[in-house]
């Protein structure tokens, strides 16, 4: 068997390629997603971005010691594994695991530059941070690997040794809900977006008398205020309260 420290996947040759514990892999990713939705939620509701810098410089660590170096020697893969002892190993097949955490580093890199290095704010940061979290809770919730699904559109050479050998199954054949259950399942979205329904419209907001004019020119300079614009995109997504809580602007 190799052991070379610069390696990505096990050699076991029972397998036709190199392989990954997948029950390190998902709980890695949950791992993952926990701290990235603690720190999405204080930037997006306390405006508190100090989280988010230290989660995704992390983030960038873990990817390029699981990419350019070895999986085993990533931090988080290193927890999961001993989270994770006790259990039967579940090998999958490591290429497609490859290309899609390239996916995630790149996303790293990406949210690197613009948060940390930049402290740019703005519709960019969420569709990254959405993009990450969807790309997680797929892996660690369901055992679907979303980048491994791309890596089949752009190789000739498909997958294998997928979760749940998922390459192999006939998805119309097997795991098809009746139409019972789907009926139970629409029953239960309509029940849940009544009470949604019923509960927003029946809370009330406190309206805040706005100060006047004068005032505000009395606390704030021109430079502030030039600051504290509300732009465009923000006023068309219905940002401007988050946009302001963001910035630490009033």
């Amino acid at each position: 068997m190799n052991t070379s420290v610069f390696q990505f996947g096990e050699i076991k040759p029972e397998y036709p390629v190199r392989v990954l514990n997948e029950r390190v892999v998902r709980a890695a990713a949950g791992i993952l997603f926990v701290f990235a939705l603690v720190s999405f939620m204080n930037a997006w509701l306390m405006g508190n971005f100090f989280p988010t810098k230290v989660f995704v410089s992390a983030f960038l660590i873990e990817f390029t010691i699981r990419i350019f170096i070895n999986p085993k020697y990533a931090p988080v893969m290193i927890l999961a594994q001993w989270l994770v002892k006790g259990q039967q190993p579940e090998y999958t097949g490591a290429p497609q695991k490859r290309f899609a955490w390239a996916i995630g580093f790149i996303l790293a890199v990406t949210m690197f530059y613009l948060v940390v290095l930049k402290s740019v704010i703005g519709p960019i940061n969420i569709i990254v941070c959405a993009a990450c979290l969807t790309l997680m809770f797929f892996e660690t919730s369901f055992g679907i690997c979303i980048g491994c699904k791309i890596y089949n559109l752009f190789n000739k050479a498909q997958a294998q040794l997928c979760p749940g050998n998922s390459c192999d199954i006939n998805v119309e054949k097997q795991n098809n809900i009746n139409k019972h259950q789907l009926a139970v399942l629409v029953l239960f979205i309509v029940v849940v977006a009544a009470i949604f329904n019923y509960f927003s419209g029946d809370s009330s907001e406190p309206t805040l008398s706005a100060a006047p004019d004068e005032a505000i020119n009395k606390e704030v300079d021109a430079k502030e205020a030039e600051r504290c614009k509300v732009p465009d995109f923000a006023k068309a997504m219905g940002h401007e309260e988050k946009w302001k809580l963001h910035n630490n602007c009033k």
